[in-house]
């Protein structure tokens, strides 16, 4: 099976509840109107693409469907494409242009992160480079012992120490292994932390301090490994390491055993953070980098994307002139111009309350934070309406994935994540 197909397979049954039922309801549609995209929110909203990305991302395919004048509803399944892979493009490449360069693996425990490091080494010594891997995991037991099984497998070296050791003190042997023996990559495994333990997270500035003071000039990745299969939760967390761990960049894993493949756009638009891998399986090579073109292809059929979609400098080409001029036909508004109509009118409406709100006075903070919190209970409103109405229009919970099914109790984990209870 070549790298696309394992990409398309893993992605399988995001592409069958999130996107295929997308493609579904666009070709119930004979027109493109405002009931179309409130639809299409809805169900990018269910498929744990996020509100605000959303709300993005529609409002992108109205900008794009009024520029190239496009009417058929079915062009709007390549549009959606072309929209989430430009969204998606930026710094998925690693920086490892320095010898050795350096990688920080972190994140919850239970994501995957040592079989990920692995998966990694694996990679990188097929691609003929040594690797280093420190086994700064002293905590939990038997993760030292995880990390030599995967040292074999992969064909990389492997320093450690005794179950309970300084981490930083590995983190140290293993750049000083690297420098002598050569090494292209040192791969840092870590105890699983929770941004809010201060002793853990106080053992990975200490582990930073080390690399930055022994390799002042290497490239370093700070990579955060989430499991795909917690959907908004893996937003949350995201939000929380960045803020802690300074994270570069995210290795989400388990795509192929959820539903939930769109949290990848939400945290990537919401959060600025690239995505550098993804899991699609449980095989050595399963973990690919991710490149957007693939990830848009496999995630809506490349099939379902042969018919090209026509770009602005195609819409705008004019048909010859002719000796004699055809004369303008008369004829009434159509509803899909009185549609945009009715949307510019609107645009003009908030920009001129955009400005008189400029010219108000300054608001205190208690108007601030009572402003706040009515925007996010109005948010919290409108998402439960949405979840409702697809949930009864597309009988969303008539086929629970495997995942769902696991994850009922998603709000009670994080809240305990978010709380710090073990």
């Amino acid at each position: 099976m070549g790298i696309f197909d394992r990409i398309r397979e893993g992605l399988r049954k995001t592409r069958d509840a999130i996107f295929g039922r997308i493609d579904q309801m666009l070709k119930s549609f004979t027109k493109i109107d405002e009931e179309l995209f409130e639809e299409l929110e809805e169900l990018l909203v269910m498929g744990d693409v996020g509100i605000e990305t959303s709300e993005k991302i529609c409002d992108e395919l109205r900008k794009r469907v009024k520029q190239r004048g496009i009417t058929d509803p079915s062009m709007i399944y390549g549009l959606l494409a072309e929209v989430i892979t430009e969204m998606l493009q930026g710094g998925q490449a690693l920086q490892m242009n320095t010898k050795p360069s350096v990688i920080l693996v972190i994140g919850v425990n239970g994501v995957g992160k040592t079989t990920t490091i692995g998966k990694m080494a694996a990679r990188f010594v097929k691609e003929g480079k040594r690797v280093t891997l420190a086994a700064a995991d002293t905590f939990r037991a038997a993760a030292i012992d995880q990390l030599q099984i995967w040292a074999d497998r992969a064909g990389a070296d492997i320093i450690k120490q005794n179950e309970g050791s300084d981490p930083a003190a590995v983190v140290f042997d293993a750049i000083s292994s690297a420098k002598a023996r050569g090494s292209d990559v040192i791969i840092a495994d870590t105890a699983g932390r929770l941004h809010n333990k201060r002793h853990l997270m106080a053992e990975l500035e200490k582990i930073n301090r080390i690399i930055n003071r022994e390799l002042p000039d290497a490239d370093k990745e700070v990579l955060l490994v989430l499991d795909a299969t917690t959907g908004q939760n893996a937003v949350n967390q995201t939000k929380e390491f960045k803020t802690a761990a300074g994270i570069t960049g995210i290795v989400l894993t388990k795509l192929d055993g959820t539903a939930k493949g769109g949290v990848v756009l939400a945290i990537r638009e919401e959060l600025n953070v690239p995505v550098k891998f993804i899991g699609v399986g449980e095989q050595i090579d399963d973990l690919q980098p991710f490149v957007p073109e693939d990830f848009a292809r496999a995630l809506f059929g490349a099939d379902e994307l042969e018919e090209e979609v026509p770009t602005i400098e195609q819409m705008s080409e004019q048909p010859e002139e002719t000796d004699t001029p055809a004369e303008p036909e008369k004829k009434e508004p159509s509803e899909m111009e009185a549609i945009w109509a009715q949307i510019d009118a609107e645009a003009a409406a908030d920009a001129a309350a955009q400005a008189e709100q400029a010219t108000a006075p300054e608001p205190t903070a208690e108007e601030i934070a009572q402003r706040k919190e009515a925007e996010r209970q109005e948010k919290e409103k409108r998402a439960e309406e949405r979840k409702s109405r697809a949930k009864s229009k597309y009988n969303w919970s008539a086929t629970p994935t495997a995942a769902s099914a696991d994850n009922n109790d998603d709000d009670d984990w994080f809240q305990k994540w978010k709380n710090g209870d073990e």
